[in-house]
């Protein structure tokens, strides 16, 4: 069991927690974008070997938050609240 740290409620169980994804930026305006770079944006990740960043969502809380980890080593390095759009 490993245990990941939530920048809202703190420390708990990787049970509470799922993987969303890499951060990437959607590729707009989207009727321009290709069917290939839509495909490419939807299903091919970096996956990189050592320090990534990656989201992830507390099921406890629903928040989604940031969190960098170092997969090489299987070690989070730490985790931060995602920046909330103003409205």
């Amino acid at each position: 069991m490993q245990i990941l740290s939530c920048p809202f409620c703190g420390p708990r169980d990787e049970s509470e927690f799922h993987y969303v994804g890499e951060p990437k930026t959607r590729p707009e305006p989207a009727n321009t974008v290709s069917d290939a770079d839509w495909a490419s944006y939807l299903w091919f990740n970096a996956n990189p070997k050592g320090e990534t960043s990656e989201i992830w969502l507390h099921l406890a809380c629903m928040e989604m938050f940031a969190m960098t980890r170092d997969t090489a080593l299987g070690t989070v390095l730490g985790s931060e609240a995602l920046k909330r759009p103003t409205s």
